[in-house]
């Protein structure tokens, strides 16, 4: 099969109440276009071409290099945007699947069987269609006494009888595109809106011989355009059941899907489980045998095998093996927190290194920091990484002892198997095996004035 596909991207998704442009509003983490573009090209279609008009400049930044692009000035319809992309197809034969860019639930096996329904009927145009339970907004389909395809009906358009259709028109369709663009100069815009209609060019291509074909969705949801806030979430909930079914088929435990949110992009491992008030986003990729939540939020993060995180934010930033992480804990970007590491409560590192078997129990803050393997950081700890114009980096050999309640002011190394004392702030370098204590000594004073009584 000879297979390019169209898809219309330039409406302006008034009823989304958004500067940005509706197609790029993201369904589980993609932007709803993105799903389009890839179930055609799982489809089979050999080349895709978007057509663009409102937010034009954001959509062609987002995907350039991915599509190609046709502009239409005005946005008069859908027929008239197919006819912005006439030069794109000048050279085309074969078939030409239309799309439209915000019907992010569509998949690859229902276009799959629809193209090959459509190649095999030697129909000039096929039209997917789908019962809907409430068929409001979408245009009717109509047929002959004989069951074959009459027209559509666009709904305002429609008599109050012709209203009563629950067939409606998903706005997918196949044509034989050297036909569909002969046939698009002959559509007129004789209609309650002005506008040239897509639809229109079906009964003109009948009127000329032409079969026209019909094939009707199994399942309506898949074809499900998205036009507000509301029918937004109603595709992303959609989506990401779609991705924690694969995920479970796949041999992930994910304890209660309706409080756990992951987003297309992300990968997981086999017998990974998933608590709770979970949240895994962009592409974060998470091993074997790890568990994740209650109460999590992952953003781009890699995460190797048996890594147990719970009630913790962790962003940009690399665990590996065997890491223990939380409560309430926060992974800042850049950081690399070693094999068998163990992190507590109410710690924030950020673009650091933590080397292997090192342990920050509770009440830490690691910035811009080097920490050796096997290092014991006590509570309190705080890398003071910033004077006010610059940041500077902390070295902790291996081995080391840093105390409760200490002050390490970069740039400083505290070299392997050193000791620093509780109570410390440390502004010099602390020699291998050295013990540095920075305090001031301890006076009681047995008689004083004290105001308090």
């Amino acid at each position: 099969m000879n297979l390019e596909t169209l898809i219309l991207a330039a409406g302006k998704g008034t009823r989304m109440k958004s500067k940005l442009p509706k197609v790029l509003h993201k369904v589980c983490g993609k932007p709803m276009l993105q799903y389009v573009i890839e179930a055609a090209k799982r489809t089979g279609s050999k080349r895709e071409v978007v057509v663009i008009g409102s937010g034009a400049e954001l959509v062609e930044k987002t995907f350039s290099g991915v599509v190609e692009f046709a502009v239409q000035e005005e946005q008069l319809g859908t027929g008239h945007a197919v006819l912005s992309a006439k030069k794109n197809f000048a050279e085309s034969k074969g078939t030409l699947l239309i799309l439209c860019g915000d019907t992010p639930l569509l998949t690859s096996k229902l276009l799959k069987d629809f193209t090959a329904a459509h190649e095999k009927s030697n129909c000039a145009a096929t039209v997917l269609t789908a019962d809907m339970p409430d068929a409001t907004g979408y245009g009717r389909v109509l047929h002959e006494n004989n069951g074959t395809f009459k027209k559509i009906v666009e709904e305002k358009d429609a008599n109050d009888e012709q209203k009563k259709i629950r067939e409606v028109n998903s706005g997918v369709y196949c044509f034989d595109v050297q036909k569909l663009f002969a046939a698009l100069e002959k559509v007129g815009n004789n209609n309650a809106q002005g506008e040239y209609y897509l639809p229109d060019v079906l009964p003109i291509l009948k009127a000329e011989g032409n079969k026209v074909g019909v094939f009707k969705a199994e399942y309506c949801i898949e074809t499900i355009g998205i036009n507000t806030r509301s029918q937004l979430a109603a595709a992303d909930k959609a989506i990401r059941m779609r991705k924690e079914q694969a995920l479970m088929e796949a041999g992930i435990t994910i304890i209660d899907p309706n409080t756990t949110f992951i987003e297309d992009t992300v990968k997981i491992g086999q017998d990974t489980i998933i608590r709770p008030n979970t949240y895994i986003e962009g592409n974060t990729v998470i091993g074997e045998d790890c568990e994740i939540g209650p109460n999590v939020r992952l953003t781009d993060m890699k995460v190797g095998n048996k890594v147990k995180v719970q009630f913790s934010y962790c962003h940009e930033a690399e665990i590996l093996d065997g890491v223990t992480l939380g409560p309430y804990v926060h992974i800042r970007p850049g950081t690399t927190i070693g094999q068998n590491v163990k992190i507590g409560n109410f710690v924030e590192i950020k673009n650091s290194n933590i080397g292997e078997g090192s342990k920050l129990p509770h009440l830490q803050y690691i910035g811009d920091t080097d920490v050796g393997s096997n290092v014991n950081v006590g509570c309190g700890t705080v890398t003071c990484n910033y004077d006010g114009k610059k940041k500077y980096r902390t070295t902790i050999g291996d081995n080391a002892f840093i105390g409760c309640n200490t002050n390490l002011v970069a740039p400083v190394k505290v070299e392997d198997g050193a000791y620093i004392a509780a109570g410390s702030t440390i502004t010099k370098d602390v020699p291998k095996d050295n013990l540095a204590v920075a305090r001031s000594r301890q006076v009681n004073i047995a008689v004083w004035d004290d105001k308090r009584k």
